[in-house]
């Protein structure tokens, strides 16, 4: 069988891997990048650890398995009745069956200088952008920046919220500065933090981050940035540092071809109880109108079901609720599954071993417990040109 799956991320590449276990299939793994994107720790990567935590090259991934090939393009229209795919690069690929794993693009919801002034933790280029504007600020021995700004309270909010204070710190002791005073805001539009979790489990993020020196503004409107100020309900705060975590927007591919896709008025994809928006496409993870799109356990459970239904299984596709474990700060962590919910160190265990059973799920174990052994290791500074370490 002819296999073609679109996206290296959890979903992708899990799909991938269990259908490259039957030699009767020839599977095609297209991706817009060289390297698999461990998004859980991201914030971690842009707060001074390792690299290798957060980015495996997909060739690595894919060592030894003959019938999986890798290509590198994006895909840019699909004509479903010839079966065909078509990219950049102007190259067209043929498939039987078709497995659709774009995941989610930034969006700034039509806010005025935020593509232009902000920074981003949700790619490579991004976090080395980021990391080399924190560099250049502090490099001359002095940190002049009055308040440092997250916006978007959602898990990524939070755990750079309660990372990026430590990691200033660091900064402004290598660089031998003494300024006491440094102000974290963390802002979001909604009522609470974490909006999507329990009403309970926001109030003890809330008093964490708080215990932590974190300034949380919720319910709060921001109306645009310039190069010195984001204007948050009408007033300016000054600060030269905004870290958008906030909005994301479903692939823009299946705009782009909404003839051949039936869109919720969020933009995703209606599936049947099979995954499929039509015959033989599937679409899933983030992309797919199903409860939990969005995270990486509903990526990787999308992709494990794809892979049975395509091996001949009838039973129709379930929603599986998976827990949420949010680290804010060292040795800390909330979660929450259900009515169960805690904060402390027991918390980040649960999340250090969650990381561990995601690596597993791309990688062989021992390459798993490498990479989830380099998120301990500390990188504070980095080079002025973007280098190769992802990739090694």
């Amino acid at each position: 069988m002819n296999i073609t799956i679109v996206g290296g991320g959890f979903g992708g590449v899990k799909a991938a891997l269990q259908l490259a276990k039957s030699k009767k299939n020839s599977i095609t793994l297209i991706s817009d990048r060289t390297t698999f994107q461990h998004y859980p720790t991201l914030f971690s990567t842009a707060t001074g650890r390792s690299y290798k935590e957060s980015w495996v090259p997909l060739e690595r991934i894919f060592a030894g398995k003959k019938n999986v090939r890798l290509v590198h393009d994006s895909i840019q229209t699909i004509d479903p009745e010839q079966h065909i795919i078509s990219g950049d690069s102007g190259k067209t690929y043929k498939y039987d069956e078709l497995i659709l794993a774009l995941g989610s693009v930034t969006t700034y919801f039509g806010i005025k200088g935020l593509d232009t002034y902000a920074f981003g933790i949700k790619s490579e280029h991004e976090i080395r952008e980021l990391q080399r504007h924190l560099v250049r600020e502090m490099s001359d021995g002095s940190d002049d920046e009055k308040n440092y700004v997250i916006i978007g309270a959602g898990p990524t909010g939070v755990e750079l919220a309660g990372a990026l204070g430590q990691y200033i710190r660091e900064l402004r002791h290598h660089f031998g500065i003494t300024k006491q005073q440094l102000k974290i805001n963390l802002i979001e539009a909604a009522p609470r933090v974490l909006p999507r979790m329990s009403e309970k489990a926001s109030a003890m993020a809330l008093a964490r981050l708080k215990k932590l020196g974190v300034h949380v503004e919720t319910s709060k409107r921001v109306e645009k940035q310039t190069a010195e100020a984001l204007i948050v309900n009408g007033k300016p705060l000054s600060t030269q540092t905004v870290i958008w975590t906030s909005g994301v927007a479903n692939a823009p591919f299946y705009k782009a071809n909404e003839a051949h896709f039936d869109l919720n008025d969020r933009g995703k994809v209606k599936v049947d109880e099979f995954m499929r928006a039509r015959a033989h496409v599937y679409v899933i993870g983030d992309n797919a109108n199903t409860p939990y799109a969005g995270l990486a356990q509903t990526a990787l459970h999308d992709a494990l079901f794809v892979a049975k239904h395509l091996r001949g299984s009838k039973k129709p596709y379930q929603p599986k609720y998976p827990p949420s474990v949010v680290p804010i700060g060292h040795r800390w962590a909330l979660f929450e599954w259900g009515w169960l919910r805690f904060g402390g160190l027991l918390g980040a265990a649960l999340r250090r071993a969650a990381d561990l059973i995601s690596y597993s799920d791309i990688l062989p174990l021992g390459w798993a417990i490498g990479r989830w052994r380099a998120g301990r290791k500390k990188q504070i500074l980095i080079p002025l040109d973007v280098g190769n370490e992802s990739s090694e």
